[in-house]
């Protein structure tokens, strides 16, 4: 009786799948919670993007005020991608008019934008600043009682002489 080649074969395809998912920058996102679990991550240019390093600040802070203009919301993130103090990028995006759950865009210049910073390089989109963008946020979870803010983003920026920025698959989950 010869031996089945299937248990093999099997088996080789399930290493080749989780290899593969070793490799996809969207299999290694923070998954899509809203417990207050203190994650956030996105795709930059299809690269995964999650904070990293510590400066004297903390890496990752989100903040909203219900009085604000109607309820603001600010998010930032930094990691570092060099050994020097300024070897790092920044993720952020910050809207108005935020008083409940909803999607919001994130593309009206001075009240709903996404940021972009990479010390490295000198292309730089800080926000108020007259270049090309698109973008959305999503609040899945906003419980002030629980103190606790969720969602979901994504936005691109562009402006001329620099690549576009292409921000994706963003996922936030932060106890404020």
């Amino acid at each position: 009786m010869k031996p089945s080649l299937l248990p093999t074969s099997l088996l080789a395809a399930l290493l080749l799948s989780a290899c593969a998912k070793d490799d996809d920058p969207q299999a290694q996102l923070p998954l899509e919670t809203r417990t207050g679990a203190n994650t956030i991550g996105c795709l930059v240019n299809g690269q995964l993007w999650t904070p990293k390093g510590y400066n004297g600040t903390l890496n990752y802070t989100v903040s909203y005020d219900r009085t604000y203009r109607k309820g603001t919301l600010n998010v930032g993130t930094y990691r570092y991608i060099g050994k020097g103090a300024d070897d790092y990028q920044m993720v952020g995006f910050y809207a108005d008019s935020i008083p409940s759950t909803g999607t919001y865009s994130l593309a009206i210049p001075d009240h709903h934008e996404g940021i972009f910073l990479d010390r490295t390089g000198t292309c730089q989109f800080p926000g108020n600043d007259p270049y090309f963008r698109k973008g959305q946020l999503t609040i899945t979870r906003l419980d002030m009682q629980a103190g606790i803010v969720s969602g979901t983003f994504w936005f691109t920026l562009y402006k001329p002489g620099c690549d576009s920025i292409r921000v994706t698959n963003g996922r936030f989950d932060k106890k404020l």
